[in-house]
């Protein structure tokens, strides 16, 4: 099971280049796997029904006991058939569908069969952590399905209602899974079922899964997404819409209902809504003139009815939901592809155009009938198997005295006769010849298009016949629920499907709803229902259109108000929260602690007062640039206290950081005044001050409360040991950066790369891409046949040439000629060249000694990044391309790329995420020596800081000095 779920997560991949070469016969290919899966339960049935039930589990994250674990009992085996079984035949059919067609089919074939395995993951798995990750993903693959058509704003609106009404349900649903697994104490489903937790939260939990279920399935009131989502090819609405994303929420219901039938509120929530849902769809279904809106709207309707059944919790009416859930599988999707065929062909769907197809088309109408017969539960179908029990079980409950019981019989029988009206509405509105419409030319189609839906009925009519064999089937689950509800006493004996259980009261009952369908078809056609008003002046889908303008009115109104566009209103905004947050928290305790020393070290006199001096000074400067160098002194005062106190590693990165940052600084200050005009004074200073000094002073007695909070000893006095057992290094800051904390890094590169990705999207203005290492704009030494060739001059700069070959003098710096003489330093360049490549050794000696010395990937790739910046101060940006080793791009792609694999590598391998291992042996010259493989993680942290550096100052400093100079060079490139 678990290979054929690996199958499911691969092939797709696969499927867009084999469209691309063999067209629409690739669903042949896409075919195979889900009949494998289908071959491969009928190879398993014997012990599923046997109680051997199979089961594969791999641990995936041990530390939450999440693991992808395969459990095959006879639910999940009967779903897993409708998954794969249906799931094939629609593989085989696209291929007709799509015939002739290429354009979007790749995706289109790949996600259909990402899909198949997604649900097949779902119904399988014994996870509920794992079936909600697989809940989501059918939401999300669902969506780009019903958006094939993307070009349509039709199937686009679709497409996004189903999603957001979904993923709207699953996290709400995931809400409740995270308390059912708190509360049970593991997240097997199995477990949990076995031995049900009980209480409030669980109660909560239980309605919270239902809400997930439900707008999953399509029930009242969610159940207007679905016929919206028609607007989705055939394919998907025979797949998705009729035999496995809708069957979500059911199979959740019914997974569900042997453990948790008895809470409270399951039986009223689900047989109320239920039967509204069913009533609400079989009337709507009257009403539509698209054949396939009739059956989206039967589908809902359908719905409600497996809603009802399955959630009563009762044996007898589980085992007709089973049954129900297997022949709505087989006759809906039928039904769908059916109208697929005439689509393909007519390019209609509507019954006021069709006419006399049934003489023309006998086979398809012969299939149609079948399936329709099985809907509205004809003897000898399925369908009517199905519903009888259906009928018998309700009328034990009715007869007894079950409130419940009576709602839902009085609900199901109306529900069939609506069932049968629109049933009989279809047949005629697709297949009947219409005295006031001219009879449709009927092109043959190919007799592989008819097959899946004939298949289809065959199967509704094969099963009909062969119930007892079924009833082996089903009944197992059934047994694990209680014969009857509390308070009403047991059937005689344990009811089985059959085709013929005598001249008992649901066999009339059956009937009735037949002729009373009848009835109804005749009714709607006399009065043109179609044609009169609604009952209410609005539709659920109109309270969805009026919800989501009513958020984007308020989404506009708060950004309005607050999204301004004025950084001091922002940064001001959060400065008042936090006052107010932090200050309400203060008061509210109880208790202050207190542990205060004046100081730890006489250097802290000395450099706490130069801190304050300068943040006060720098307040008040005229200059830009002396405002920046002032607050320097307070970054350059913490390094003074970092390096007093015992943090080196923190001294050196503090050190560096304040540099780049002063860099950065000043590359921007060159595109603004000098000095601060009048528009740059402060509005309100006096409030801006007492703002600043509340958020001084809270911030103040908020370490002093932190510091003096603690009850028990800090975890960092074990964090040496930790260093030195778990990351095998004696840097206590790079172990944990790399290894005990390294989902934290993780996290921050993700940040770094996003930071510079903004910075660079600010500046650039039509091309990002890196153009200072086109050959035509760097400078290079050409080294060939053991001797450096003389360098010549082109129009991106003049190349340096040796002395003695042509009298040239000599550069520093390739691209040094091409600074303007008034900022051109020859002392610097000299100092550049002697300096750049021992900075580089020393940037790599701190990545690789950090694991026990100072110093680290992070510090490490600063100091390469001061390389970079002193390049291009003494040369600009032609220099800094002749530096820069590769695209900023590239380098912080290659790290984030790096760091992820030391995180997915060891738990492929069975290990934890980012789990390090150390290597150690012994070598004749260099002796002992040791490899952590955490340093693998340290150097995509290297990378990461290195492509930082590099696109700042690639975006701050060389694209503005290029749009600075942009009539310049728009004159060097045209000559």
């Amino acid at each position: 099971m678990l290979m054929f779920l690996g199958a499911f997560a691969v092939l797709p991949l696969a499927l867009p280049w084999l469209v691309s070469r063999i067209g629409a016969r690739a669903f042949y290919i896409a075919a195979v796997l889900p009949a494998l899966a289908f071959a491969h339960a009928i190879v398993l049935a014997p012990a599923v029904f046997a109680g051997d039930i199979p089961f594969e589990e791999y641990q995936w994250i041990p530390a939450i006991d999440v693991s992808l674990s395969m459990r095959m009992d006879v639910l999940g085996w009967l779903l897993t058939l409708v998954v794969t079984g249906v799931g094939a035949l629609v593989m085989l059919y696209c291929r007709w569908y799509f015939r002739d067609k290429t354009r979007g089919v790749g995706q289109f074939s790949a996600v259909l069969l990402a899909f198949a395995g997604a649900m097949y993951g779902l119904v399988l798995t014994d996870d509920i952590v794992v079936l909600v990750m697989l809940w989501e993903a059918t939401s999300v693959l669902s969506y780009l399905l019903i958006g094939y058509y993307h070009a349509r704003a039709a199937s686009r609106r679709a497409a996004l209602q189903a999603l957001l009404v979904t993923t709207l349900g699953g996290l709400v649903m995931l809400i409740g899974v995270v308390l059912m697994v708190v509360q049970a104490g593991t997240s097997s489903l199995s477990a949990i079922l076995a031995d049900p937790p009980t209480g409030t939260v669980v109660d909560i939990a239980v309605l919270l899964l239902l809400v997930g279920a439900l707008s999953k399935s399509a029930i009242f009131p969610f159940h207007f997404w679905l016929p919206g989502a028609m607007a989705a090819p055939t394919p998907v609405s025979a797949y998705l819409h009729a035999a496995a994303m809708v069957k979500a929420g059911i199979y959740l219901i019914a997974r569900l209902a042997p453990g948790f039938a008895e809470t409270p509120f399951w039986r009223p929530t689900l047989i109320a809504l239920g039967v509204f849902t069913m009533l609400l769809g079989g009337f709507q279904a009257l009403r539509e003139r698209d054949l396939k809106r009739i059956l989206a709207f039967g589908t809902v309707s359908q719905l409600g009815f497996l809603t009802v059944m399955l959630g009563y919790g009762t044996r007898d009416a589980a085992l007709a939901g089973v049954a129900i859930l297997l022949s709505h599988a087989l006759f809906k999707s039928c039904l769908f592809l059916v109208v697929g065929v005439i689509d393909r062909q007519l390019n209609t769907r509507d019954i006021g155009q069709l006419s006399g197809l049934g003489r023309q088309a006998p086979v398809m109408a012969t299939a149609s009938f079948i399936a329709i017969g099985s809907m509205a539960g004809v003897i000898p179908t399925l369908g009517f198997v199905a519903k009888e029990t259906a009928l018998t079980a309700l009328l034990h409950e009715a007869e007894a005295g079950a409130p419940w019981g009576l709602v839902a019989l009085i609900g199901i029988v109306l529900g069939s006769a609506l069932t049968a009206g629109y049933g009989i509405r279809f047949l005629w509105g697709a297949y009947w010849t219409k005295r006031d419409v001219e009879t449709t030319d009927w092109p043959d189609p190919p007799i592989g298009f008819l097959s899946a839906p004939v298949l289809l009925a065959a199967a509704s009519l094969a099963l009909g016949l062969l119930a007892p064999i079924v009833d082996h089937w089903l009944a197992p689950y059934a047994d694990g629920l209680p014969e009857a509800t509390p308070g009403v006493p047991a059937p005689d004996y344990p009811y089985h499907l059959a085709l013929w259980h005598g001249l008992e009261p649901a066999l009339f009952i059956s009937l009735g709803t037949l002729a009373l369908g009848a009835g109804v078809f005749w009714l709607v056609r006399k009065t043109q229902l179609h044609k009169r008003p609604r009952v209410l002046p609005f539709t659920a889908n109109d309270a969805y259109n009026v919800t989501l303008r009513a958020i984007d009115h308020s989404s506009e109104w708060v950004t309005a108000r607050f999204q301004r566009g004025s950084l001091p209103f922002y940064v001001g905004t959060i400065f008042v929260v936090f006052v107010v947050a932090e200050g309400t928290a203060l008061l509210a305790s109880s208790e202050w602690r207190a542990q205060l020393d004046a100081w730890q070290s006489p250097t802290q006199l000395i450099a706490a007062p130069l801190m304050i001096a300068a943040g006060i000074l720098a307040v008040r400067a005229r200059k830009r640039y002396t405002g920046v160098a002032l607050v320097s002194v307070t970054g350059l005062g913490l390094v003074v206290l970092f390096a007093t106190s015992g943090a080196p590693d923190l001294a050196l990165t503090q050190v560096l950081v304040e540099t780049v940052t002063l860099v950065v600084f000043a590359l921007v200050l060159r595109r603004l005044p000098a000095r601060m005009g009048e528009h740059n004074e402060s509005v309100a200073p006096i409030a801006r001050a007492v703002l600043g000094a509340g958020v001084g002073l809270m911030m103040a007695l908020v370490a002093i409360v932190a510091t003096g909070a603690r009850q028990d000893l800090p975890i960092s006095l074990e964090w040496p040991a930790l260093a030195y057992e778990i990351g095998h290094g004696r840097n206590v800051v790079n172990v944990a950066l790399v290894d005990l904390r390294g989902w934290d890094t993780m996290g921050e590169l993700s940040v770094l790369i996003l930071a510079a990705t903004g910075v660079a999207s600010l500046v650039f203005i039509t091309d990002r891409s890196d153009n200072l290492n086109r050959r035509s704009g760097t400078a290079r030494s050409r080294v060939g046949l053991g001797r450096r060739r003389p360098l010549i001059e082109t129009d991106a700069g003049v190349r340096a040439q040796r002395v003695g070959e042509s009298g040239a003098p000599r550069a520093w710096l390739i691209s040094g000629s091409k600074v303007q003489p008034e900022n051109r330093s020859i002392l610097l360049e000299i100092i550049i060249r002697v300096l750049f490549h021992s900075i580089m050794v020393i940037s790599l000696y701190l990545l690789f000694a950090g694991h026990n010395l100072p110093g680290g990937g992070f510090a490490g790739g600063l100091v390469a990044g001061m390389g970079l910046v002193m390049r291009y101060i003494a040369g600009g940006r032609w220099e800094l391309g002749a530096a820069a080793p590769t695209d900023a791009g590239r380098l912080l792609g290659a790290g984030m790329a790096i760091a992820v694999l030391c995180a997915l590598v060891p738990m492929v391998s069975g290990f934890a995420p980012l789990q390090s291992f150390t290597f150690e042996g012994e070598l004749p010259i260099i002796g002992h020596w040791e490899f952590v493989t955490s340093t693998i993680f340290d150097i995509g942290v290297y990378l990461v800081v290195i492509g930082l550096v590099l696109d700042v100052l690639r975006s701050l400093g060389a694209e503005v000095d290029r749009q600075s100079q942009l009539p310049e060079d728009a004159e060097v490139g045209s000559s």
